[in-house]
């Protein structure tokens, strides 16, 4: 497929993914997977496009208050060095669409069962518990070329965390970090593998994320309903896992 057909097909993910707090690094890494990208180079192209729509998602969320930078500390404190410790790590292409693919089914499974018109004051939960989340979702993050809070935000609204924007807010900002993190792992991959060359041809996808994510993020902020927003969620997350599994039984 051409690069600028490839853009345009990311574009619209950025558009939805962004209306939820999230990159799209997983559809990205789907797409990508399914028009035969070279494996070594497709983790690093996911989280470059992560990266230029959470930027501006995460701008636009604390321009509105939305951003609790306090609470996001024990989820990102133990993520970000995991992160670039899983990007660092070499992965069997198989290995590495089955883990993705898995893992996004029990995030959207978890989603679905929760009520998404229930409120109530956050669970209560063990001190240790959002840092481990943090720490072991931005590993899986770094390992599979992805931001993570596709995997963070079924989480966060099991939990009560707060509003849906608010959750929408934290994903991106996480989102932000793990994909610094794990792109920095994977560029010294690629570094040692002389591969970097690579990336060059793909550049034509910035542009394209970059302008689904700033439509997307307007949308999710000003226009849907918190109920419509996590149900977007849990849709999502279900649809690219369902895909990547798929590519991964007929391999």
């Amino acid at each position: 497929m051409p690069v600028l057909s490839l853009a345009a097909l990311f574009l619209a993910t950025a558009l939805a993914y962004s209306m939820v707090g999230f990159g799209g690094g997983s559809t990205y890494t789907a797409l990508l997977v399914l028009v035969d990208t070279d494996y070594e180079t497709l983790p690093a192209i996911s989280l470059a496009c992560n990266l230029t729509v959470v930027s501006g998602s995460t701008v636009r969320y604390a321009q509105a208050g939305l951003v609790r930078w306090r609470r996001l500390v024990p989820l990102c404190a133990a993520s970000i060095p995991l992160a670039w410790w899983g990007g660092r790590l070499d992965v069997p292409e198989q290995t590495f669409i089955t883990i993705l693919g898995l893992a996004l089914l029990a995030s959207a499974i978890a989603l679905v069962f929760r009520n998404p018109v229930q409120n109530g004051s956050p669970l209560r939960l063990p001190v240790w518990t959002e840092p481990l989340v943090g720490g072991s979702t931005g590993f899986l993050a770094g390992l599979v070329g992805i931001g993570g809070g596709i995997f963070l935000a079924p989480f966060l609204h099991i939990a009560r965390w707060g509003a849906a924007r608010e959750i929408a807010a934290a994903a991106a900002f996480f989102i932000l970090v793990n994909s610094l993190a794990g792109l920095a792992g994977q560029l010294q991959r690629l570094a040692r593998d002389q591969a970097l060359d690579q990336l060059i041809t793909y550049w034509p996808l910035l542009s394209a994320v970059l302008i689904g994510g700033q439509i997307g993020v307007w949308l999710g902020r000003d226009k849907a309903s918190d109920t419509w927003l996590i149900r977007l969620t849990a849709l999502l997350v279900l649809f690219v896992a369902c895909r990547l599994l798929w590519k991964a039984a007929n391999f």
